[in-house]
This record gives C-alpha cells, sequence and structure tokens, in this order.
C-alpha cells in the first residue's frame, strides 16, 4: 500500500479545545464554500464530493483523550482527501452489506502516521469521511 505525504503538519496541542479550535477552523472555512452538506472534492475519486457531517457526530461518541488523538490529523486527513491518488484498502463493510470501506494510509509532513477511511455506499455511490487516526 503506497503512503501518501501530505503538505500539512498535525495540530500541535495537547488539550481537546486548543485542538478544536484549529481544526475548526478548517471545517469552517470548507463549510463556508456551500450552503448545504459541507463536502471536498476527491482526485483519487475523480473529482467526485466526499461529505465530512457524519466525521463529527463519529468523533463526539469517543473518549475525550481519544478525540484530541484523532482531531490533530484532521488538517492532514483534508489534505490526504483532496490531493491522494494513491489506491486504498477497500472492502465491504462486514457490518453492512450495502457499503465499502476505503483506508487511505497517510504520513504528516512532521512524521506521524495516520489512516484516513471514508464509506461508500453502494447504491447511492455517496462518500463519507468517517474517521481518521494515528497508526
Amino acid at each position: 500500500m503506497e503512503i501518501y505525504k501530505s503538505a500539512k503538519n498535525k495540530i500541535s496541542g495537547t488539550s481537546f479545545s486548543e485542538v478544536r479550535e484549529s481544526a475548526d477552523r478548517t471545517y469552517r472555512s470548507i463549510k463556508a464554500r456551500t450552503k448545504r452538506t459541507p463536502y471536498i472534492k476527491s482526485k483519487y475519486f475523480k473529482g467526485e464530493k466526499v461529505f465530512l457531517t457524519i466525521f463529527w457526530s463519529h468523533l463526539f461518541e469517543k473518549q475525550e483523550k481519544d478525540r484530541t488523538r484523532r482531531l490533530k490529523f484532521y488538517n492532514c486527513a483534508v489534505d490526504l482527501i483532496r490531493n491522494s491518488t494513491y489506491n486504498p484498502i477497500t472492502r465491504e463493510n462486514f457490518q453492512k452489506k450495502d457499503e465499502i470501506l476505503h483506508r487511505f494510509s497517510g504520513k504528516s509532513k512532521d512524521g506521524g502516521g495516520f489512516i484516513v477511511q471514508i464509506k461508500e455506499n453502494k447504491r447511492t455511490k455517496r462518500k463519507d469521511f468517517i474517521s481518521v487516526y494515528p497508526e
């Protein structure tokens, strides 16, 4: 599996509020471009939209320490989704047969490895950014 090298650093900070402030700034700039659901266009999916809203609801299901750990890679994940053309590990979701999960590997500018997970609905072809977590 090829690893995408992001041009972004991890978000610095030790508390969730510090890290969230920076990640939220990135999210708001993406959200300001549309009146509807915020999305990023992906090079790997040939310019198709990858929606971001599920990530935030999924993030708040986690404990605060894990939220902080995952959110530090938010800017790197957005960069990977936009610019990566490398093939991910793709498999069917074992819990829901009508979904495909794509897992992309990346490395931040300062050397931290991370995984980005995108869910695709087989029927509608809608793609949602679900999660980012360190390797």
